[in-house]
Formats: structure tokens, sequence, C-alpha cells
């Protein structure tokens, strides 16, 4: 068992109508073709994995200047980060007792605006980055060219950042932290298995937003999912986790299954 703890930092509040988050929400039909929909708070989440050798930070969070013209204005529109110029990474970091220098290394779930937002903090020193090799090309081809995903911005991963890059299905980091890849939301999704003595934490991400796509196995929205068969296939890579650990699920943006763990694990 790893003497580890996790160390849940709010990074603030996204609006953003339900049907993108579960496929068919709110899908008109011949009865109702004109149905409502309905917008929900969504929460932005970083974690600190202190460890029994070296701390480490699970994501950066939005870039605060998100709603002042550094997110394209169509994807701010669908997914209105409202606070995050309240919620710049040294501050939220110090709200829950660390500073960026306590940080050894970033664990980058997948490189979305909404996740890679502050990772120009860590440009030009020797921390390293850890992302998958499938998510950082993506990232970049999308970036870079007219192809790929509108939610990658080179201005924030396109720095002298200490890449290490992670290969195949698995990685550990250290005993009791253990890294899975998840594609299907992007090609490069990762989550995680930490082992605390107050039990195994599971961080599906943002292969399951929210409850429902979990519990009732409702894929993500087409505008959320780069492939809905490799979505399914990692759904149940993390279910047979949650079997064989017994470990809490944490999502990628479940206001209330967030808010349900309160600070942490082992804090």
């Amino acid at each position: 068992m790893s003497d580890s703890s996790v160390h849940l930092v709010d990074r603030g509040r996204v609006y953003a109508d339900m049907g993108y988050v579960l496929d068919g929400y709110s899908m008109g039909s011949a009865s109702n073709p004109n149905p409502d929909h309905e917008t929900a708070e969504f929460v932005v989440w970083n974690a600190v994995v202190d460890g029994p050798d070296q701390t480490l930070l699970w994501d950066t969070g939005s870039n605060p200047k998100a709603g002042d013209g550094y997110w394209p204005a169509p994807l701010y529109d669908a997914f209105s980060h409202v606070d995050a110029a309240e919620h710049t990474l040294e501050a939220d970091l110090d709200a829950v007792g660390y500073s960026l220098s306590d940080i050894d290394g970033v664990v980058m779930s997948h490189l979305h605006l909404d996740h890679a937002g502050g990772l120009e903090a860590f440009a030009g020193s020797d921390v390293p980055i850890y992302v998958h090799e499938e998510e950082l090309k993506f990232a970049y081809y999308s970036a870079k060219t007219t192809k790929g995903s509108i939610a990658y911005l080179a201005s924030d991963f396109d720095h002298d950042l200490n890449w290490r890059i992670v290969h195949g299905d698995e990685h550990t980091l250290f005993d009791g932290f253990r890294l899975y890849h998840l594609p299907g939301h992007t090609p490069g999704v990762m989550g995680a298995h930490i082992e605390t003595p107050e039990g195994d934490v599971l961080i599906a991400g943002d292969e399951c937003y929210v409850e429902g796509n979990y519990a009732d196995e409702i894929p993500l929205g087409p505008g959320l999912l780069w492939s809905d068969r490799h979505w399914f296939d990692s759904l149940q890579k993390v279910k047979e986790l949650e079997r064989r650990t017994g470990g809490d699920v944490l999502f990628g943006h479940d206001l209330d299954r967030f808010r349900s763990f309160g600070s942490g694990w082992n804090v």
C-alpha cells in the first residue's frame, strides 16, 4: 500500500449544454420536435498526488484568459469557463497548501485547452511533463493544421517543456501510481489508479465527463468523441479496474461527484 495522498484542486466552473456531454440527451422526435435544452454546471479540477518521494500535479486547468479571447469564440460560446480569470494555477495550488515549486512532475490526462492551460508555468524548467504519445501527436496535428480538433491550442503546450512520453497501455510512475491509456474522448487520454491508505482512487477523467457516461454507459456527445469504439473499450477497462480494486472513480467534470470526495484522499 502506497502512503500517498490525493489533494483535489478546484479550478472553477464551466457551463455547457448537456447534449454535448450525454449523446442524444435532447434529441428531437416526431412527438417533440423542439425539446428543451438544459445548460449544466461542470467543474474543472486538478489534483496533487503527494507520493513517498515526489509530488505530482494532475493536469493544469484552463488559461485564466479563456474568457478574454484566448479560447476560440465558438468554443467558449459552447463551453463557458465563466470564472477562469479567478483561478490561476498558482493561487489554486496555494489554496490546498502547495506552490509551483513543490511540483516535481506534471501528468497530462490530455491536452485539451481546459486541461493544458497552465503548462506555460513549467516552460524552461526541468519538471517532467508526462503525456501519452498518441495525445501529443494529435494535439500538434490539431493545433498546427486545419484538421483534428479545435480544442487544442498551440499556445497552451508549444513551449520549452520537458516532455516525458508515455507509450502503450500502462505506465507506472511509482509504486501505487499507475497510468492507463483510455482513448475515446481523444486518441491519448490517460487515466490512473492511485493507492492511498484511505482506499484506491481511479481517475477516469474525460473518458467519463459525468456519472451518466459511466453508470449508464451513454457515450459523450459527438463533439466530444474522437472514437465511439475506443471510448466503449476504455470504459470497460475503467469498470474492470473498479471491480478489481473497489476504488473511488473520479470523473472528468461531474461537479456533484467532485464535491462528494471533499478535499481528497489521505489529506
